[in-house]
């Protein structure tokens, strides 16, 4: 196997990454502003947003390297393709497709798929993930991510569905080296990027890492 990439900085740094899902990817970047503003600087762009890739190019654009934007959703070979020809930093994905976690790994990109199973779990780190996303992580909750990490202690999980601010804590208290966060942290914020909603992000992404234990600071989020 190709050499496992590892761990997207900022998603090891803060433990937070941030899902953009939305209609359009019109008001993305704003969104992208407002929770690099906040220190949340692990971002997800899924495909399932009509324009994800030009706005995946334009968000890297402006806001440089200190900002990781990944695609998600990425199912198929040329998904992956499309997404890392935009400048994608990771992909994530809800599914174990081993062809999309080794297009990834043989380019050095960090690749996030979605299991349930522990067979899923530890086919998908065969295949070369950074990590694998817990994928509904609310369906089974902790507990669920507690009796995976037993008998798969070296494999490090991204609880990812349902896990709302008030939860996260938790989920990385129970093992999980990382949670993903959409509607809870955007609450609409990506439909109507208004100042004042922009600004109401900024200040829930300030909020949920200091739930997680990271302090920001001048732009610099430290645990």
């Amino acid at each position: 196997m190709t050499e496992r990439p590892a761990l997207t900085p900022q998603l090891g740094r803060t433990g937070v990454m941030a899902i953009l899902r939305s209609a359009d990817a019109s008001g993305l970047p704003a969104v992208a502003r407002a929770l690099a503003a906040g220190g949340v600087t692990c971002l997800e762009v899924t495909l399932t947003t009509a324009g994800a890739l030009d706005a995946v190019a334009r968000i890297r654009a402006e806001l440089g390297p200190g900002v990781a934007i990944g695609a998600g959703t990425v199912i198929t070979g040329a998904q992956a393709r499309d997404a890392l020809s935009a400048g994608a930093d990771f992909l994530v994905a809800p599914v174990v497709d081993t062809a999309v976690v080794r297009h990834a790994a043989d380019r050095g990109i960090p690749c996030y798929p979605g299991a349930w199973t522990p067979t899923e779990v530890s086919q998908a780190w065969q295949a070369g993930a950074a990590a694998v996303k817990l994928f509904p992580a609310s369906t089974g909750g902790i507990g669920h991510l507690r009796q995976l990490r037993a008998p798969l202690p070296d494999i490090p999980l991204v609880a990812v569905g349902g896990v709302g601010i008030d939860e996260a804590r938790d989920y990385l208290d129970a093992g999980a080296c990382a949670v993903g966060i959409g509607s809870p942290l955007l609450r609409g914020a990506d439909r109507d990027p208004a100042p004042g909603a922009l600004d109401a992000l900024t200040a829930r992404a300030r909020a949920l890492l200091d739930a997680v234990g990271i302090t920001v600071r001048a732009g610099e989020a430290t645990a």
